[in-house]
């Protein structure tokens, strides 16, 4: 087992993509739209656009700490939902002012938006300047609306970005606390791979079994009820293979 959980692989997920359109087209909005008649101290755009940015960094932010904590991760990537939620009321609040309602569901607008598909991101060996590459990619498949002089149609358009967002991030922190739940945190990470050490020194390799199911080794482990020993396979929780921990072993 390893002792740090990998997170790079967040800027492969759509959901933190579209986190990164969201803050470009946020702040291109800001400036095209609020002006010192209706923003005149200037603080919805200082606000939309830290709530936009606040929705990436934390986003960012939250996935890097699973390597080390899955609370803190959370607390993060929960900060950086609230702050798209809070946006995404800004840009409700903005149709309103203009006395208009976000376009239906079914209007052939709103499904343009949700029907657009990401391409699969190839960030090459640059992943800092493929990432750029790919996010300015991505917000060109929203172009003409989100190019369009009509603040009424990049409003919407910004809408639904963060209604896809959001559902994203929903399930990924959905997925992130069943694997806490699965697998355990940090320090219980820790406490496990320590134990397999110990079980290693005190084992010559051969007298270690072998999966029963797929043959791969075993890694000495202890049940969560009771903290009894078993050979549990080191391919866990792709395969579920044990093998009885014997009273000779335990002598």
């Amino acid at each position: 087992m390893e002792i740090f959980r990998k997170s790079a692989g967040y800027r492969f997920l759509d959901a933190y993509v579209l986190a990164n359109v969201v803050e470009l087209g946020t702040g291109h909005f800001c400036s095209s739209f609020l002006n010192m008649r209706n923003d005149p101290g200037g603080r919805t755009y200082s606000q939309m656009t830290h709530a936009a940015r606040s929705g990436c960094r934390n986003f960012a932010e939250g996935s890097e700490r699973l390597m080390t904590s899955y609370a803190t991760a959370l607390e993060l990537l929960d900060v950086a939902r609230a702050s798209l939620c809070e946006l995404r009321d800004d840009y409700s609040k903005f149709l309103m002012m203009n006395w208009q309602a976000p376009w239906p569901m079914n209007s052939e607008e709103a499904k343009r938006i949700y029907a657009v598909r990401l391409d699969a991101p190839d960030y090459g060996n640059d992943i800092n300047r493929g990432i750029c590459l790919h996010v300015m990619g991505q917000y060109k498949k929203f172009d003409p609306e989100l190019s369009s002089e009509d603040g009424i149609v990049r409003a919407n358009t910004l809408l639904i970005l963060i209604t896809r967002t959001l559902n994203m991030l929903d399930k990924y922190i959905k997925n992130i606390g069943e694997e806490f739940v699965e697998k355990g945190g940090f320090r219980e990470r820790l406490g496990t791979v320590r134990s397999e050490a110990r079980t290693m020194q005190n084992h010559e390799p051969a007298e270690v079994p072998k999966c029963p199911k797929c043959g791969s080794p075993t890694r000495l482990r202890k049940t969560r009820k009771d903290n009894k020993p078993f050979w549990g396979c080191a391919e866990y929780p792709a395969c579920k293979g044990i093998v009885e921990y014997s009273e000779r072993e335990k002598a």
